[in-house]
């Protein structure tokens, strides 16, 4: 099989299991392809049109044992993530969105607990998608971290 033959085959898989995902509302299969979000335990819950990106308490995830509070970086990843899920879903991308930048800003600690994303899509140009992420814990009001993300899309 060819480069092209295979990375077609890549990108036909990948819009197959989107298109699979939204159909049945089950993200779960979508996510099991991704290392990363199921390393930290990443969830997608659909309310309507909106997603709800969910990342359980999980002790493996803790940075600051003292607090405890979960690390910086998982948090990150988990808005990045979220933010490539979602464009995955509602732009029924056939490849993999690529990050062009990603700039967060930390609000408060985020305590050892169920914590949750989600996404806002501002489209710019044909290939440069803007994600807006809101993280937060008990209270959506109340935001442990806010986020910024461009991306490459087709």
């Amino acid at each position: 099989m060819s480069d092209i033959q295979h990375a077609s085959s890549i990108e036909l898989n990948v819009k197959e299991i989107v298109k699979k995902a939204t159909e049945l509302n089950d993200f779960s299969h979508l996510l099991a392809h991704v290392p990363y979000a199921k390393f930290i335990g990443m969830e997608v819950v659909r309310f309507g049109d909106e997603l709800v990106f969910q990342l359980p308490a999980k002790d493996e995830n803790i940075g600051n044992p003292t607090l405890p509070a979960i690390h910086g970086g998982v948090i990150a990843g988990f808005m990045e993530m979220s933010a490539i899920v979602q464009l995955m879903v509602f732009m029924q991308t056939s490849k993999v969105p690529k990050i062009v930048d990603f700039s967060i800003d930390y609000l408060r600690a985020g305590y050892h607990r169920d914590t949750f994303a989600e996404c806002k899509i501002t489209r710019q140009g044909r290939r440069v998608a803007n994600v807006n992420i809101n993280c937060w814990q008990t209270n959506r009001k109340s935001l442990i971290a806010t986020a910024r993300a461009h991306f490459l899309i087709e």
